[in-house]
């Protein structure tokens, strides 16, 4: 009889110790998937208050149908894809990381591809461990913040009625290296890039937040009148 107590108690500890390695092992590929994720964050937010960039948010992305977020532009090529029956789950979107040019021909995410399928893993697992938050019962709402200056610069900027025409006139420097093709590759396309994001980034780079000398230069002197018409004429365009 002991002998039997002694290894239905063995039993049961292993069982708790491979339970806890298997956790720990998740959580191990959720952090180094989060390091991953350091490379996405120019152009996809994910988590509580994501919101669309020059990418869509990844908030509650798995089980999303391809092309489907609300207020984002998409190409063609996403939405057909999505229209076509594609939803996001690990598999599908481990094969769209891999190489996303060959796996939804067309579509303008100018992101090469991650090769390692053990980075891929990772980065998914880190990717599911950001799901929406369940909203809780019965707890007060937090205390509003005070607004950052980007925040104060951008709701400035936007009561400008931008005029696309001139920003046209004045994106000569910008199409050198950003297509309004949004096809040029290693360089985020800013098509369609909603008016919020443009002009904060827009005053992030007249503040050093953002590091890109070129783009620091190019921003300098701009007024709020024109950084207005740039962000009027980038947002009225289509991807192709």
């Amino acid at each position: 009889m002991m002998l039997r107590h002694w290894a239905l108690a063995c039993g049961l500890a292993a069982m708790l110790l491979a339970g806890a390695e298997q956790a720990n092992a998740q959580e191990t590929a959720a952090a180094r998937g989060e390091k991953l994720f350091g490379a996405c964050k120019a152009c996809h937010e994910v988590g509580t208050g994501a919101r669309n960039k020059v990418g869509p948010h990844l908030d509650g992305i798995f089980g999303r149908v391809a092309g489907t977020v609300e207020g984002f532009r998409y190409s063609d090529a996403m939405k057909k894809a999505g229209a076509d029956g594609l939803a996001w789950s690990a598999e599908s979107l481990g094969a769209y990381l891999e190489k996303p040019r060959d796996f939804i021909a067309g579509n303008r995410m100018s992101y090469r591809g991650m090769p390692e399928k053990g980075d891929r893993d990772d980065l998914i697992a880190y990717l599911q461990s950001q799901g929406p938050a369940s909203p809780a019962a019965n707890v007060a709402a937090p205390e509003p913040k005070a607004k950052d200056p980007a925040t104060e610069f951008t709701d400035i900027v936007l009561k400008i009625a931008g005029d696309a025409a001139y920003g046209e006139y004045l994106s000569g420097d910008c199409v050198t290296c950003h297509q309004t093709t949004g096809q040029v590759a290693g360089i985020p396309s800013i098509v369609g890039l909603p008016k919020d994001y443009f002009i904060r980034a827009m005053f992030e780079y007249k503040t050093n937040v953002r590091s890109n000398e070129v783009m620091k230069l190019r921003v300098a002197n701009l007024a709020n009148e024109e950084i207005a018409a740039l962000a009027a004429y980038f947002g009225s365009l289509q991807p192709k």
